[in-house]
């Protein structure tokens, strides 16, 4: 099995460049997990403290249980993945069956933040984007996709999105293999990685 973790900061556009690298590849043979999917569990928190939550520290992510299903789906066990609920700040009851494949994709804003994450990775790519242009992605998503309050989100953004970000993420560029700018579409590294990805899916 192959692992590529794909990291880079908030609205940095992981998820295009994990559709780009998929995009022509075999459904059966490529699967992803989404560290939006191991937030801790919130339960015990109403509504209002869960959205208090700083989402972007390291602390929030359930990195054992992340661990322990990328140990399983290696030993070629399926697992079942969290599904997370952004209106509602936590995970949901669901459950997604996740199966091994030879190529697992790992997308997440803090998995190069972790040690044993980063050590179960194959390929690590950061994607960078602009500081602005990843504010207005993330304006745009959290108000239009997520119903989020525009002053609430900018605020959320100067006092702690963007301190995180300098103190957590953007270090973690050092442990990148690849660094993909994506403030506009890169077809040239993305190529890049997507032939790394068939040369694995053709032995």
């Amino acid at each position: 099995m192959l692992i590529i973790g794909i990291a880079g900061g908030t609205g940095c556009g992981k998820t295009t460049v994990v559709n780009q690298i998929i995009n022509e590849l075999p459904d059966e043979e490529v699967g992803v997990i989404t560290q939006d999917s191991y937030y801790n569990d919130l339960s015990h928190l109403t509504l209002e403290e869960r959205r208090e939550t700083n989402f972007d520290h390291p602390n929030s992510i359930d990195f054992k249980l992340l661990t322990q299903h990328l140990f399983e789906l290696k030993a070629g066990k399926s697992v079942q993945q969290p599904v997370y609920s952004f209106l509602e700040c936590n995970r949901t009851d669901e459950l997604v069956v996740t199966h091994p494949r030879k190529v697992m994709i790992v997308e997440g804003i803090l998995i190069f933040t972790n040690p044993e994450i980063r050590d179960m990775l194959d390929i690590k790519i950061f994607v960078h984007a602009d500081s602005d242009e990843r504010l207005i992605r993330r304006l745009k998503r959290d108000v239009n996709e997520r119903g989020w309050d525009l002053n609430d989100t900018i605020t959320k953004y100067q006092t702690v999105l963007k301190p995180m970000h300098d103190q957590f993420i953007e270090p973690t560029k050092e442990f990148a293999d690849i660094i993909i700018p994506n403030n506009k579409y890169n077809t040239v590294a993305v190529d890049i990685v997507r032939s790394i990805v068939n040369e694995k899916l053709a032995k």
